[in-house]
């Protein structure tokens, strides 16, 4: 029997500030060690979606449910959903004066653990498995020296966020946009990196507008979301007729 590893059932949630609603019941079930892919228009709620699941206070569940692994979701704090195995990679990634990678990686892995009733790692454990992971998703070692994604471009920002990953192995990830900005080789590097992480118990929900990921990284399902709600599902035929045809034969 598949487990359910995420569970959303008519999801309506809002922008805490303005309150104008963005998910209008919204349903989704996924199950482990499947990947899903979120593709639509801009402004339909895709990147709403990924940050509702993972807690950000910049929206406002107004009616629905989730449940991650059996438990409702929207009881957890966003470190408790960090804790129990939920990561979501920005859009755009913020820089952190101050802090340095390794020692924020280094935190959120030993918290982790910690939750999971593991013991901390020790600096050389950690330093091999950080090391190694840098040498997979190429990153420059002299880079991560600096302070989080300070000076970082765009790429590098994302292959950082593909790294903190790598070094958190999460139950569900959560991909927004990932793809975005990426050149010819980072974005075989992410590819490469999210097949290497897939197992019967890893799931993916990842946000894209382009095929490009997708060359790298098979969908089990794809999902169309416009307006607040999904229209259609199927499997990676879908993602080929919308870049042949857009959006337009989705609308109502």
């Amino acid at each position: 029997m598949v487990n359910k590893i995420l569970e959303i059932k008519n999801l309506k949630a809002s922008v805490s500030e303005t309150g104008e609603e963005i998910l209008k019941g919204l349903s989704l079930e996924i199950a482990e060690g499947e990947t899903h892919v979120i593709m639509g228009p801009n402004g339909g709620g895709k990147s709403t979606l990924v940050n509702v699941i993972a807690g950000r206070d910049s929206y406002e569940v107004d009616s629905g449910s989730i449940k991650f692994k059996s438990k409702d979701l929207l009881n957890m704090t966003i470190d408790e959903r960090a804790r129990e195995g939920i990561f979501l990679a920005f859009q755009y990634p913020s820089e952190i004066p101050g802090v340095r990678p390794w020692q924020f990686v280094k935190a959120a892995v030993d918290a982790k653990r910690k939750a999971n009733g593991d013991s901390e790692l020790s600096v050389r454990e950690f330093s091999k498995i950080y090391d190694n992971n840098l040498k997979e998703i190429n990153i420059i070692p002299d880079l991560m020296k600096r302070s989080l994604n300070e000076g970082f471009s765009g790429g590098e920002k994302k292959r950082n966020e593909i790294f903190q990953m790598m070094m958190l192995e999460p139950n569900l990830a959560l991909l927004d946009e990932t793809d975005s900005g990426l050149d010819v080789d980072a974005l075989k590097a992410v590819g490469d990196a999210v097949n290497k992480m897939k197992d019967t118990k890893r799931s993916f929900l990842i946000v894209t507008h382009y095929q490009r990921l997708l060359d790298y990284v098979k969908p089990d399902f794809v999902h169309v979301l416009i307006n607040g709600k999904i229209v259609e599902s199927g499997n990676y035929d879908l993602v080929k007729k919308i870049e042949a045809d857009g959006y337009e034969s989705f609308w109502d």
